[in-house]
């Protein structure tokens, strides 16, 4: 067990938090991070109210009435409000706010006793959602995958965490323990992590998307839409490479979108790694094979301290 302000926050062993995933985060993903020591999350992106509902009820179920889990609010999402007025009412211990300006759900999420943690691409962001009272930041650099700002993590971090006084959550191209020491060394109180958790027996995408992940390296990381301010990163397919031309060629974002329509669930649910969109953060290489999540946690934990009892080895007196 680990003590920092997020753990303290949130009553979790460990500050580590399982990133929204679309049609993909659901209550078995989310009961087994919080099983091993961490907080999972319920997307909603992908998902309906009633979904996201029955979601909710199942880790309650899973893990008892007092566990620490999330619900993430999408702020693209056209259920958006019916999504935040469901969490108030269910009282979920937490709500990660992104792709938007989270500001105007602080205020009702506390009201219900639900603790509010804003995803920021920039530290004017930062600073507004601070001075609205969210509990917690996250910061999500452009190597995560996903929606994604245009600033990496470690940029993201030397300007972000001094300039505000809540809790800073890392997140975006984080796989290891390693990754999660750096955070915690340059000033984070802890990590959300998405594609790692991909990997793990408990998510339940498509075996065929989870096997593109382990064939992978750090050459088929890509970004769409990038030129029009919608960036995704996902991996390298034909689908990838139809749309960038097409971005490329003066495509519109309307256009754009409507290429994109429908890909993720495409490569999440049928597993058509080629013309969906395989969602995931650049770091890759070292993704290679599918373990129970207890395990995977068990390895964050320990490669982390390792990592850290290392790195005070530098300094000599």
């Amino acid at each position: 067990m680990w003590k920092t302000r997020i753990t303290e926050l949130l009553g979790i062993d460990y500050p580590i938090i399982q990133g929204a995933m679309a049609y993909i985060s659901e209550s078995q993903l989310a009961a087994s991070i919080y099983h091993a020591g961490g907080a999972g999350v319920i997307a909603s992106g992908g998902f309906t109210v009633d979904e996201v509902q029955n979601y909710i009820h199942e880790v309650r179920d899973m893990c008892g009435s007092r566990a620490v889990f999330g619900v993430n609010l999408m702020l693209q999402a056209p259920n958006k409000d019916d999504i935040a007025q469901l969490v108030c009412d269910e009282k979920v211990p937490f709500v990660t706010i992104g792709a938007g300006n989270a500001s105007p759900y602080i205020a009702p999420l506390h009201q219900a006793g639900v603790r509010a943690l804003a995803i920021v691409p920039t530290v004017k962001l930062a600073q507004r959602v601070q001075e609205r009272g969210a509990d917690a930041i996250i910061i999500e650099g452009m190597e995560a995958g996903g929606h994604d700002g245009k600033l990496t993590l470690m940029a993201l971090m030397e300007n972000v965490i001094p300039s505000v006084e809540v809790p800073v959550i890392a997140a975006g191209g984080i796989v290891d323990g390693r990754g999660i020491a750096a955070a915690l060394i340059m000033g984070a109180s802890g990590v959300q992590m998405g594609t790692r958790f991909l990997l793990s027996e408990e998510c339940q995408v498509h075996p065929a998307y989870k096997e593109a992940i382990i064939h992978a390296s750090d050459k088929d990381s890509t970004v769409t839409g990038f030129s029009k301010n919608d960036s995704v990163r996902g991996l390298r397919n034909a689908f990838t490479r139809r749309y960038l031309e097409a971005e490329y060629s003066g495509a519109s974002i309307d256009e754009l979108r409507a290429l994109s329509r429908g890909t993720t669930r495409r490569a999440v649910q049928e597993g058509d790694i080629h013309e969906g969109y395989v969602l995931a953060g650049m770091s890759l290489t070292h993704l290679n094979k599918i373990q129970p999540m207890q395990e995977i946690m068990e390895e964050l934990v320990a490669e982390t301290e390792k990592t850290l009892n290392k790195a005070a080895t530098v300094i000599k007196e």
